[in-house]
């Protein structure tokens, strides 16, 4: 049962990573890319790591899965943040369908 457990799991998050990588190649700007990379990527990779530790249920083999998960749920974010800023600030061009350009009502604030 745990087999098909974690196999379960780590066709699920072999999905979303695949859906995060289609998210890459398909979206039409670096800020898009970005946000389609973080959330499937970090999704995709909780389903793996919970694959894993169920797969081999060890105290050792959990915990290291659970400090992973932790570690980037909390530095994917803020790495996507810093990277649409810097592409934002070196003129990456915002897609043509972009509504608001919040980034310029801050700048002019400045």
């Amino acid at each position: 049962m745990n087999d098909i457990l974690s196999t379960i799991c780590l066709l699920i998050g072999a999905g979303f990573i695949f859906l995060a990588a289609l998210g890459v190649l398909r979206m039409p700007e670096l800020y898009m890319r970005i946000h389609s990379s973080t959330k499937a990527g970090t999704l995709g990779l909780g389903f793996m790591l919970l694959g894993a530790a169920i797969h081999f249920q060890e105290l050792s083999i959990i915990i290291r899965a659970l400090a992973t998960f932790a570690f980037i749920v909390l530095t994917a974010p803020v790495a996507a943040h810093v990277i649409g800023r810097a592409g934002y600030h070196s003129g990456v061009p915002l897609w043509g369908g972009t509504v608001v350009d919040e980034m310029k009502a801050e700048d002019k604030t400045k």
